[in-house]
């Protein structure tokens, strides 16, 4: 596809969606009110609006390379907290997808330096769940289950950014969801790991079950004893 073609066919879409529908273009430029923010992988398979059917205006988003959650990566935290504290969304979706170039590379060696320097934060996951992803049988298998695993993480780095603590602290609802999409169905698929009402106090890294091969996904945040106040769904 060349450049001219886009702008052909943001044109034809224009001309479309003004048939249908006139005031569309001026409804949307009076109002920016998004009820959840999207952080998903920057693959162009997986564009959060089409694969979530959501229209103009529905959803905040921010992609990047393996739909990481770093505290320290301005980017992200100036979206976060312009989610959460201005358009005060009410859910925050991680979503992860099953053949992620990301987290290919980060079980092996060769990507480019500065994505590389980027995948470290996955191979942190790789040192953490060794254990769990050795005793897979294969290595597809272990792919897949770091797929997951990733996911999970991101959504714990979301339960412990100050924006996100905040709003929980003021009493806001604030629902954190971790999302795999298998590119090859195009059906999401829902972790079970939803936080609802309070930062996490351990990692799934930290605790015994972990680590244990037969351990069910949305076991990974399962510790009420050290956080009575998170509701699980």
């Amino acid at each position: 596809m060349r450049f001219q073609d886009i702008l052909e066919k943001n044109r034809a879409w224009v001309d479309e969606s003004m048939r249908r529908d006139p005031q569309m273009f001026a409804r949307e430029a009076s109002q920016h009110r998004p009820k959840m923010l999207w952080i998903g992988c920057s693959d162009a398979r997986v564009p959060a609006n089409v694969i979530t059917q959501t229209g103009l205006g529905e959803m905040f988003v921010h992609r990047n390379v393996a739909n990481l959650v770093v505290p320290t990566d301005n980017n992200l935290m100036a979206v976060v907290q312009y989610a959460v504290e201005v358009l005060q969304v009410g859910d925050v979706i991680v979503c992860g997808h099953y053949g992620c170039g990301g987290v290919k590379a980060a079980m092996g060696a060769g990507a480019p330096p500065l994505v590389d320097n980027w995948l470290s934060n996955i191979r942190a996951s790789v040192r953490l769940y060794a254990d769990e992803l050795a005793a897979l049988p294969t290595e597809e298998a272990r792919y897949e289950r770091l797929v997951e695993l990733n996911v999970i993480e991101q959504v714990y780095n979301l339960s412990r950014l100050a924006p996100v603590r905040e709003a929980w602290a003021a009493g806001r609802t604030l629902r954190l969801h971790g999302t795999v999409y298998p590119i090859t169905t195009g059906l999401l698929r829902d972790l079970g790991v939803t936080v609802d009402g309070a930062p996490l106090q351990l990692p799934a890294h930290e605790r015994s079950d972990a680590r244990a091969p037969q351990a069910s996904t949305a076991d990974a945040f399962d510790d009420t004893r050290s956080r009575p106040s998170v509701v699980m769904r």
